[in-house]
């Protein structure tokens, strides 16, 4: 069985190919990335794939079995047909089995919301491929929290507009795992999982920060309208939009969704401060 990972060059994708070597061997596994030399690091056979070229991704997918989509990074109205790009392809090369990674959240109501639209779009247009499909809905990473720790201690604080909302957070090693079961076995077929981990507040966040980092930080709340123009002035005007809008979402219950990880892994998600300290740990031993 050859399974192809999308975006393998990506934090995510490379955590995918990991799980599925170990599941089923590298020559099983093909890595596919816009940049080919960016993937080289995985160890497995990487082909080049740009969401934007249908005929790069006619050509990638030949000989593969099951193809895990990796949900795009560009704007809104680009990702829809550049996802389907990948969709087309793969039922032109008799590809038996998509699964795909999309995003728990409102697809109505903040500014987050156009990004869901597009995934729930691409969510129906695999499940009317004629494909077996599986798609994992992914909570928000923990990660990016714990790479701006520097920032966060200088300040003193978290900073957002979430206020008392819980977010049930994962990472993209818990959700590698994950996307690895679902891509080998073959009970997750035509089902919708909610890939996260327990429903946090912020303060319990900074909390659980404080715990694994021994650092003292605290939360502070700013309402949604100063929260986006102070990201928007750091990030930019779509970026900024964007996660001024998760963090709205936040805020309103978005990201309180029940979890399926155990369903899909055997295993109950790691916690928040377990997910901290394997994070640690991994950028101890890479150092």
């Amino acid at each position: 069985m050859k399974i192809a990972v999308t975006s393998a060059s990506g934090k995510l994708g490379a955590s995918i190919v990991k799980h599925l070597v170990n599941l089923i061997g590298k020559d099983n596994v093909i890595g596919i990335a816009r940049t080919p030399e960016k993937a080289a690091h995985l160890g497995v056979e990487i082909r080049k794939g740009d969401y934007n070229s249908r005929e790069q991704f006619d050509a990638v997918l030949s000989g593969i079995d099951a193809v895990l989509l990796v949900s795009g990074m560009d704007t809104p109205d680009k990702r829809i047909v550049q996802h389907r790009n990948v969709i087309e392809a793969a039922k032109q090369n008799g590809v038996k089995k998509i699964v795909y990674t999309s995003i728990v959240g409102a697809e109505e109501n903040n500014a987050f919301s156009p990004i869901v639209q597009t995934n729930r779009q691409t969510e129906k247009d695999i499940q009317n491929s004629g494909l077996e499909w599986v798609i994992g809905r992914n909570g928000i990473y923990i990660e990016p929290d714990l790479e701006y720790i520097d920032t966060y201690v200088k300040e003193g604080e978290i900073r957002n507009c979430a206020a008392e909302g819980k977010c049930t957070y994962t990472s993209r090693e818990e959700l590698g795992y994950a996307y690895a079961k679902m891509l080998t076995e073959d009970k997750h077929n035509n089902h919708i999982y909610n890939l996260v981990g327990n429903a946090i507040t912020q303060k319990q966040l900074a909390e659980d920060i404080n715990t694994v980092f021994n650092t003292n930080l605290v939360f502070k709340n700013e309402s949604v309208e100063a929260y986006k123009a102070e990201r928007t002035e750091a990030l930019g005007d779509f970026m900024g939009t964007v996660i001024a809008g998760i963090y709205e979402g936040i805020k309103e219950g978005a990201n309180d969704v029940p979890s399926d990880f155990e369903t899909v892994t055997g295993r109950p998600h790691l916690s928040a401060i377990e997910m901290m300290e394997a994070y640690r740990k991994a950028e101890t031993e890479n150092k």
